[in-house]
């Protein structure tokens, strides 16, 4: 049978399944009769795929086929999105599932963090003048000067943690999308934000300034610093898919990372936004140094705690 004798055959069922979803268009909910007829032809458009893919792979008929299958599966399959424990099993089972396939990439992000920094930090306590070259002159002034750009007025705080979650926001997104460039740029941003870091704390402490910075970044760096290297170390996972696909085609490869990798970049969100909360308020507050310590280093646990604990449970 040619291929033009297998679309006269079956495009009928084909147009009825398609009008059916067009009807539909709306979501307005199916009759009993068109619930059963719906049925049918999914499942006969599913034997008609397999056919097309074995017979006739080459040709256009197979790509249709499996678009029309896509579309009613989304009618069949539809999430009840006021499903409440569906939301609750997303944040209890899949993050943390999402967690420990990326958790050797998370560990390379932090060790491609966590290097450079040394590196830079030991640069600038020896010789402040690598400064300029980093783009740090104004840092460098106020810590020479014996001053900080952390005493944030009161007044100012609402808008500057905003500002300070969009940023924050705007980098784990640029490492995890980094990683579509065979993780490339998710190994720069990483490393430059090492560099910038380090050589601020390296200035820090050549200006004996170096507790004053640690007081402003303990309570909300060690959370903000974790949800970078997760969200880097999933867009790693992107781009080794990329570089070494296995026995998958690049593009599944690419697919099912990025299936696993996105739970980890939406739960980067709803951290950052509290990091940038306790930067923007606690953070520059006379608050005591062990409550802010505390604070900081709680979260992180908490975050980690749970993830790893859900680990465990769901082996």
């Amino acid at each position: 049978m040619t291929v033009n004798d297998f679309i006269r055959l079956r495009e009928k069922d084909w147009g009825r399944l398609e009008a059916l979803l067009k009807n539909h268009a709306g979501r307005r909910p199916f009759s009993a009769a068109e619930v059963r007829e719906l049925g049918i032809l999914y499942r006969a458009v599913i034997s008609d795929l397999a056919l097309a893919r074995r017979d006739y792979p080459s040709q256009r008929v197979a790509v249709y086929l499996n678009q029309l299958l896509t579309r009613a599966h989304g009618y069949i399959y539809q999430d009840d999105v006021s499903n409440l424990g569906r939301f609750v099993r997303y944040f209890a089972q899949t993050i943390p599932l999402a967690f420990r396939h990326a958790a050797r990439y998370t560990l390379v992000a932090f060790l491609l963090f966590a290097l450079p920094a040394l590196i830079a930090f030991r640069l600038a306590y020896v010789d402040p003048g690598i400064a300029d070259t980093l783009g740090l002159q104004a840092q460098r002034e106020a810590l020479a000067n014996q001053t900080t750009w952390t005493n944030i007025p009161i007044e100012q705080r609402p808008y500057t943690s905003t500002v300070i979650m969009s940023n924050n926001i705007r980098v784990a997104l640029l490492a995890f999308g980094g990683g579509m460039a065979f993780g490339l740029f998710a190994v720069y941003i990483l490393a430059m934000n090492g560099v910038l870091l380090g050589a601020l704390f390296g200035l820090a402490v050549h200006y004996g300034m170096g507790q004053v910075l640690l007081d402003f970044v303990i309570a909300h760096g060690v959370l903000e610093l974790s949800v970078i290297f997760i969200s880097g170390g999933a867009g790693l996972q992107i781009g080794y898919a990329l570089i070494d696909p296995g026995r998958y085609s690049r593009r599944d490869a690419v697919s099912l990372a990025a299936q696993q990798a996105v739970p980890l970049a939406v739960i980067a969100i709803p951290l950052l936004i509290v990091a940038g909360l306790i930067e923007g308020f606690l953070s520059p507050s006379n608050s005591p140094f062990v409550l802010k310590t505390l604070v900081g280093v709680g979260i992180a646990t908490l975050v980690y705690g749970v993830c790893w604990l859900k680990m465990i449970s769901l082996e």
